[in-house]
Order: structure tokens, then C-alpha cells, then sequence
């Protein structure tokens, strides 16, 4: 879904779905995340204008011609209106040490996977409150650190586009195409 509309949606709706990814399962129970929850339009254009330079090296430069034919059947390309059309941005942040509640930085344990499976929950929670999301993940995203204010030590990891979809908003045919239960799973 690559197509937003500006309806706006009520940022108490946005936190009760991130109070619900903050309760997934992760390592230590540490909650090695950040969720940083962007709707000034003028940071949201200023993430779409760095998204887009890493974006432009991406396509015309680091993609590989396998890689390219891969996204062709999505029609994506280096331009992301979609970073300033939607209320909402959700910037997702892995800590590789966090703070405790006794204020004792300490390491942080499985930040990946416990960050993947917060942002399952989000996606689920999102999806439940009938809003529309987009994954989106520019590499490099350093640019991230600076603009929302994190700690370089911080990684991050998605780049979440939140909002409903425009009236006349269409998903590629390839991207409905989904593998059938016997081609994902095994019962033994």
C-alpha cells in the first residue's frame, strides 16, 4: 500500500498500537525499542528528502539488475510520496543498551528479533484499527538518528507509514499473490 490519503488520524489511536507492540516478547524482557512517532510535516519532508538520496543511490547504483526485476512487479522506483502524504510516520528503533528502571544502563539481548516481533504486533495492531501501513526501509538509515534525535548507538530499522488509504488506492497484482499453506508449512 503505497497510496495514502490525508485524512488525519487521531494520535491516541496510533499509541494504543504502540503500547500494544511494547508488550512483545524480547530478550531479558530488556524491550530493546524506540518508537518514534512523527506527523510535523516539516520533519516528515525532511525524512522524504533523505529517504529519497538513499533511495536515488539505491536504484540507480546499488541495486543489482536481479534485485531491480525482483521490484519491477511493484512499481517502486526512487520517488516516496507517500513519506509526506501520510499522517503518520512511525520510526522504529533498535537499543543495543537501554536503561533500566534503577537507571543501570545495561546490554540489550536478541535486539533484532525482539524488535521484529514488536513491530509484528504493531503492524497487527495497526491493521485491527482498520489504518493502512508500508514498511519502508532506506539503506542507509543513519539519517534517522539525526532528524528524530537518537542516539547513534541506536539502529534503525523500519520506517512505518501509518494512515488509511486513498479512495482510489490500487495494491500491484503482485503484490496479492501470496504462497499457499502447504508451501509454508511443515507439520511433523
Amino acid at each position: 500500500m503505497r497510496e495514502f490519503s490525508a485524512r488525519p488520524v487521531p494520535r491516541d489511536i496510533i499509541e494504543t498500537c504502540i503500547r500494544a507492540a511494547g508488550t512483545a516478547p524480547n530478550g531479558a524482557n530488556h524491550q530493546p525499542w524506540h518508537f518514534v512517532l512523527i506527523g510535523d510535516r516539516a520533519i516528515k519532508a525532511k525524512i522524504c528528502a533523505a529517504a529519497e538520496v538513499e533511495e536515488h543511490a539505491f536504484y540507480e547504483d546499488k541495486a543489482g539488475e536481479e534485485w531491480l526485476a525482483a521490484l519491477a512487479p511493484l512499481g517502486t522506483d526512487a520517488s516516496k510520496p507517500f513519506l509526506e502524504e501520510a499522517p503518520w510516520l512511525i520510526c522504529i528503533f533498535g537499543e543495543r543498551r537501554s536503561r533500566s528502571a534503577d537507571g543501570v544502563v545495561r546490554k540489550n539481548y536478541y535486539v533484532p528479533e525482539s524488535v521484529s516481533i514488536a513491530t509484528g504486533f504493531l503492524i497487527a495492531a495497526l491493521h485491527h484499527a482498520g489504518l493502512a501501513t508500508l514498511t519502508h526501509t532506506p539503506n542507509p538509515m543513519s539519517f534517522l538518528n539525526d532528524i528524530c534525535g537518537r542516539d547513534p548507538h541506536d539502529k534503525p530499522y523500519i520506517l512505518m507509514v501509518v494512515g488509511y488509504p486513498k479512495e482510489d488506492a490500487t495494491i500491484p497484482a503482485h503484490a496479492t499473490q501470496k504462497k499457499p499453506l502447504p508451501e509454508i508449512l511443515t507439520v511433523i
